[in-house]
């Protein structure tokens, strides 16, 4: 789905007002908020090979193509890979021009996508109040001060996210994503939907992502 200028202004005024009623955010939008989806897109690389790509990967290039109007910066993505356990590093910065990982982490998923704690996501949502993983290309968007320190707002490009910014599903760190905790109960905690990671990396992924850079977060087709 390609969205106007018009219908991201009118999804930030609806996250204003749902950013209250979730643990992921505690901080509301600044009146006259609005994220930079508008700006002009930069040139975008040339793509890599896509049968030497692996399927995600492949399809989150897709993605990028067809949301190219929205995504302002097109060097990297991030591609999230949840058909991988929350044990393994499955958040990954990808080159678009190689079409190859640079670098990867630990990122939770919904406690609605893993209902039984098996640390694999069973299944995505895109319901209000469902606590689960959506699938799909997002867009970041601004940074802010929130429940968990320093945070990113995200908007879902897709039907199958599209509800993002209402619900409140952003980027963050948290206490319960530690590579710690592994050893003992087999996986990492659970968000409500966030992309949460370790809070001694969340940083870093926000500093190389940037505002208008596309995720693009599923399981191989």
């Amino acid at each position: 789905m390609k969205l106007s200028f018009r219908c991201v202004r009118s999804a930030v005024f609806a996250a204003a007002v749902s950013l209250a009623l979730t643990s992921c955010v505690s901080t509301p939008e600044p009146p006259g908020f609005a994220p930079t989806a508008s700006l002009p897109a930069e040139p975008r690389p040339p793509a890599a090979q896509r049968e030497e790509l692996p399927p995600l990967i492949a399809e989150a290039l897709s993605a990028l193509e067809e949301h190219s109007t929205q995504v302002v910066h097109q060097d990297r993505i991030a591609v999230v890979d949840f058909s991988l356990p929350s044990s393994k590093p499955r958040f990954h910065i990808v080159d678009v021009t190689t079409g190859r990982i640079e670098q990867s982490w630990l990122v939770a998923h919904g406690s609605g996508s893993d209902p039984t704690g098996s640390g694999m996501v069973e299944s995505f949502s895109n319901q209000r109040g469902s606590h689960a993983t959506s699938r799909g290309a997002y867009l970041t968007a601004n940074s802010y001060h929130g429940k968990y320190g320093r945070s990113q707002r995200l908007i879902g490009l897709d039907p199958e996210n599209d509800n993002a910014m209402d619900r409140a599903i952003v980027i963050h760190g948290a206490p319960y994503v530690a590579s710690a905790l592994i050893p003992s109960q087999g996986r990492i905690g659970r968000s409500q939907g966030c992309f949460a990671f370790e809070l001694g990396e969340v940083g870093t992924v926000m500093n190389i992502l940037g505002e208008g850079r596309m995720i693009y977060a599923g399981k191989p087709a």
